[in-house]
């Protein structure tokens, strides 16, 4: 159907135009995605085996369907791309608010036009990006924002009473009609105006004012709810909650790849950044670590959850670190470091909400702790797991340097009172001469990793550090301008002499 040459009713029933509900069009063009192969909804990942065939079923259901899960789980935008299921073109009469069908028309205005005009009825063609309307709920929203109400205004102009049906002002749902419409965090409305809901959902009709009006809208209505908003914002009140067929439940991404994959393809790194700035596979796994650690953490609440914005942003934070540092130090390249990640804790700060134990402890040293944790999961990863070590010691009697213990020699580097301070604003020449200081630290990372080049072997040494310290096997001291390294019993004994336990944590002490 060539729809430039087709401007009346006439060509559009001699085009043999025929038409359907919005639910039956997206559920025809899903059939035929699915039946060619094609991926329905891209870029979402992690959802293939368990959110996305949900969704599949309830539109071949023709079903309404509400998303409920914790923030930063992709369930607006899931909604939105399903205008991908839509007709790329649809016919309306011509000035309808409210998206007429040509052949069925339901407003007023539409019918009256049919009958003045007939077939010669002009009409126009909308676009799919078009049919989607979206409405946040807020406890301010109200029913003449989402259904309608009477425009004095308009009664004004036109010279019509209270009592004609055309000084009615349509809100948001209605001009909706033949679209996609999504209510996001459908709790946060109040009860009064989930209930103007009802018919809407159940017959298709709105109800505005005292008028005796039907009209049979014709939606795909989407809603998203966050758990949390059950106990703490509100409810969905229980009948409208039976009249949305399919209550489909999203999740954080459950594997380390998927995450990796989620942050990959959203974070907002510019090319200039790219070219300058390298970060290893490593660093990125430490940086989605963050989040794993902080969804199991008992200082962080689950109720809220953590979104995956979390690491987005704390890669931005780290790539932006490095080059920070790279600007100061005049250097053409370089790549994040582990002592860079000092960069992210702003984005974990911003991103996690604390239950009281944690905001005893306090924002900055619970992001802290989350990086440790992250580190010390990862190590294990790459290197030998210290606390084998330890058990297998405990078990001979032994102290963990007794037994063979691959790292013996640095632990006793730093046991005759070396320590080293790795600066933050240090270009990579120095933090690589440093870290070449240390007795069995490159030859530990040739052993595991020969093939590594320069600047990956010395991230690995670096990395060696924070695990053994994240492990209790050295001290490691956050300072405003470096990080630095020394001896366990050192550290330990320097502390108590001056009652400072601060930097430490209890496992320090054990």
């Amino acid at each position: 159907m060539d729809i430039k040459r087709i401007n009346t009713i006439r060509e559009l029933k001699e085009a043999g135009y025929q038409p359907k509900s919005i639910k039956e069009e997206v559920r025809r063009n899903l059939i035929k995605k699915l039946q060619r192969k094609e991926e329905t909804f891209s870029g979402i990942i992690g959802y293939e085996d368990t959110v996305i065939p949900d969704v599949e079923r309830a539109l071949l259901s023709k079903h309404n369907i509400l998303f409920l899960g914790l923030r930063g789980q992709a369930k607006t935008r899931m909604a939105r791309q399903m205008t991908e299921l839509l007709d790329e073109y649809i016919p309306v009469i011509a000035g309808s608010e409210i998206n007429d069908d040509p052949i069925s028309p339901i407003s007023r205005f539409a019918k009256e036009l049919i009958f003045e005009k007939g077939d010669d009825t002009p009409i126009e063609w909308i676009h799919r990006s078009q049919r989607y309307g979206e409405k946040l709920a807020t406890p301010d929203v109200s029913v003449a924002d989402l259904i309608g109400d009477v425009d004095p205004i308009k009664a004004a102009n036109l010279r019509l009473s209270f009592a004609d049906e055309r000084v009615i002002h349509y809100g948001i749902i209605p001009k909706s009609n033949r679209s996609i419409f999504v209510i996001s965090e459908l709790p946060a409305l109040q009860a009064r105006i989930q209930v103007a809901l009802f018919n809407i959902l159940e017959e298709g009709d709105v109800q505005i004012r005292g008028f005796k009006l039907r009209l049979p809208l014709d939606i795909l209505f989407v809603f998203t709810a966050n758990p949390e908003d059950y106990t703490n914002r509100g409810s969905i009140v229980t009948p409208l909650k039976d009249r949305i067929e399919s209550q489909i439940l999203t999740h954080y991404p459950k594997s380390l790849e998927h995450a990796l994959a989620i942050t990959e393809q959203e974070a907002g790194v510019e090319e200039e950044q790219k070219q300058k700035v390298s970060i290893s596979d490593l660093v990125k796994r430490l940086i989605e670590q963050v989040a794993f650690e902080a969804r199991a953490s008992e200082f962080v609440d689950k109720k809220s959850g953590v979104s995956a914005r979390l690491t987005i942003s704390a890669f931005e934070n780290a790539v932006s670190a490095a080059e920070r540092r790279s600007i100061i130090s005049n250097e053409k390249q370089t790549q994040v470091w582990i002592s860079d990640l000092i960069g992210i804790i702003p984005s974990i700060t911003g991103k996690i909400e604390l239950v009281y134990e944690g905001e005893q402890e306090g924002p900055f040293q619970v992001a802290m702790n989350l990086l440790d944790k992250s580190i010390r999961s990862q190590f294990i990863q790459y290197f030998p797991n210290p606390d084998s070590l330890k058990k297998r010691a405990a078990r001979k009697g032994e102290s963990p340097q007794a037994v063979d213990n691959p790292y013996r020699s640095i632990i006793n580097w730093f046991d005759k009172g070396n320590n080293i301070n790795l600066f933050f604003a240090s270009n990579d020449r120095e933090k690589i001469n440093l870290l070449y200081k240390i007795d069995g630290l490159h030859p530990l990372v040739k052993k595991h990793f020969s093939h590594a080049n320069e600047k990956e072997t010395a991230l690995l040494m670096e990395f060696i550090l924070h695990g053994l310290a994240s492990y209790s096997l050295i001290s490691k001291k956050i300072l405003e301008t470096s990080v630095e390294f020394k001896d366990l019993m050192g550290s330990m004994l320097n502390i108590q002499s001056s009652g400072a336990y601060d930097d430490l944590d209890e496992e320090d002490f054990s």
